[in-house]
């Protein structure tokens, strides 16, 4: 058998959910096209994977979701009505939006869980190491965590996901992992081995404050976790469940991101995000600010 790859070359965007949570928005559109400020959603962890070197995107897609495809595809009539108008920098930026980059699209035929659409990308993963971003997860800081998930991957050839602190009064909202400290001394504290992962637990039983963020970077030993994975709640296949198996297989770090994430998927981190975002915009974030200052709520 020849080595497996070593480098990153791949990612997953599962994006086949429903966006319930901002119905009626999202009766007619991908949640995942929502925009923040002035770009979609998806957007920002394409450009996440862009920044990372990641040269192939695969996005799993459910009913709906044509908009994500035309998003990032040529858009010459536009292109050329820009052209046409003197407004070569729109047109750039038109053109840039999925250039960088080779998109692929496979359908999640139904809704089984993130575990399942990771699942459903195997094809076109192959055996391959790859990354999977959470498209309503934006994460804002000095070094895109995608790139410094697939720096521990080819360092060590061994899994990571990103987590960060949260108050333990909240860890009842996300996946917390319960670890050790790694000792590999580039990362000094900021990685650790993952021993188990808990969904949801309460306050007083969970292992630690370290909660899931949605970036992970897999071998693609995670695709013979989740085959055995059995359903969960609401027949579900969970990814939680196939990392623990992963992490007592073939071992799994977590790495301490720097900077700040926003849970965009829940309607008041949306708005966190368009607000933060808007503010540092340098075209009109100090009018934002200045308005944000007036107002008298």
């Amino acid at each position: 058998m020849p080595d497996r790859p070593k480098r990153v070359r791949k990612a997953v965007f599962p994006a086949a959910g429903l966006g319930t949570r901002f119905l009626p928005a999202t009766k007619a559109q991908p949640k995942e096209m929502l925009p923040v400020v002035d770009k979609p959603l998806i957007q920002y962890s394409a450009e996440e994977c862009a920044a990372s070197g990641i040269e192939n995107i695969i996005v799993v897609t459910g009913r709906g979701k044509n908009a994500i495809e035309d998003h990032f595809d040529q858009a010459p009539e536009l292109e050329h009505f820009l052209r046409e108008k003197g407004d070569s920098r729109r047109a750039d930026l038109v053109r840039d939006i999925g250039a960088k980059i080779h998109f692929s699209y496979i359908r999640q035929r139904e809704p089984l869980g993130l575990g399942h659409a990771v699942l459903v990308a195997r094809e076109l993963v192959g055996e391959e190491p790859f990354a999977v971003l959470l498209g309503d997860v934006i994460c804002d800081g000095p070094e895109p965590v995608t790139r410094a998930l697939c720096d521990v991957y080819e360092a060590t050839g061994v899994g990571a996901i990103a987590v960060e602190a949260v108050p333990r009064e909240l860890v009842h909202l996300y996946g917390i992992i319960d670890a050790r400290p790694a000792n590999e001394r580039k990362w000094g504290d900021r990685l650790r081995q993952v021993i188990d992962l808990v969904e949801k637990p309460e306050a007083d039983k969970a292992p630690s404050n370290l909660s899931v963020i949605g970036r992970y970077v897999l071998p693609p030993d995670v695709f013979d976790c989740l085959e055995r994975t059995e359903p969960g709640r609401g027949g579900e296949i969970q990814l939680t469940d196939a990392l623990r198996t992963l992490a007592r297989e073939h071992g799994l770090w977590a790495l301490t991101t720097e900077g700040k994430t926003y849970d965009a998927g829940d309607k008041l981190g949306f708005l966190k995000a368009t607000v933060e975002f808007a503010a540092k915009n340098p075209e009109f974030g100090d009018a934002f600010r200045a308005y944000l200052k007036s107002l008298k709520l």
